[in-house]
């Protein structure tokens, strides 16, 4: 056994010992748990895909050292375990994101620049948390979906104009679609509201103007796809 994980290499062609190559999945390890950690704190978190991120920079350097070198193949067999990924479902451009970051600190980790890869480690989190920091990218206020439901003598266009002029920060026609044997309309929009404190007397005024039928304002649907 000594005799074969003796012949462990580098991809440079430089010998080394199970050590050494301990010690380097080792750095890995401890880099992509700070990387975890790094996901944890700056937007929303899976726990699952949070301590994938711990496992994922080590396989991929034990991977990288074993193939003897021969980067080609380790980026081949590296593509065939991808394919595991992208089998379920697509993820949000952050968590790819996350992934690329801690497969590039396993393949430096394997090639032999842990220091390398510490310094990488440091500089992509520290932009992550300065960017969440300062709320880089997000908008004004939370999306909500909101549902009217109309009688079907009213004209669904403009009906509700003025109110999201006072209400809204943005607004988006979504669907419409017949409803109760096509007597009602029921209107599906996305809406940011200026101000979430006063949600109810939108509900209200909305209400006052479709008859008391039913409104319905919640959350974004969770399992939305991202645009990447």
């Amino acid at each position: 056994m000594d005799n074969i994980l003796s012949l462990l290499t580098t991809s440079s062609g430089e010998t080394i010992n199970v050590y050494t190559a301990l010690a380097y999945s080792l750095v890995a390890g401890l880099l992509g748990l700070f990387i975890s950690f790094t996901y944890l704190k700056t937007g929303k978190v899976s726990k699952n895909f949070a301590r994938t991120l711990v496992i994922l920079p080590i396989l991929v350097c034990v991977v990288l050292i074993s193939v003897n070198g021969n980067f080609g193949t380790s980026i081949a067999v590296l593509g065939a375990f991808s394919l595991i990924r992208f089998r379920s479902l697509q993820g949000s451009s952050r968590d790819i994101g996350f992934i690329f970051l801690t497969m590039t600190v396993g393949i430096v980790c394997a090639v032999g620049q842990p220091l390398f890869a510490l310094s990488l480690t440091l500089i992509v989190c520290l932009i992550h948390f300065v960017l969440s920091a300062v709320n880089y990218g997000a908008k004004k206020g939370e999306e909500k979906d909101l549902r009217i439901t109309i009688p079907e003598n009213l004209d669904y266009s403009d009906i509700f104009d003025d109110l999201f002029d006072k209400y809204t920060n943005t607004v988006k026609l979504i669907s419409v679609k017949t409803a109760n044997m096509g007597s009602m309309y029921e209107i599906d929009y996305r809406v940011s509201l200026k101000d979430s404190i006063r949600e109810k007397d939108f509900l209200d005024d909305i209400r006052m103007r479709n008859g008391n039928l039913t409104v319905y304002c919640g959350r974004c649907d969770i399992n939305e796809a991202e645009e990447l």
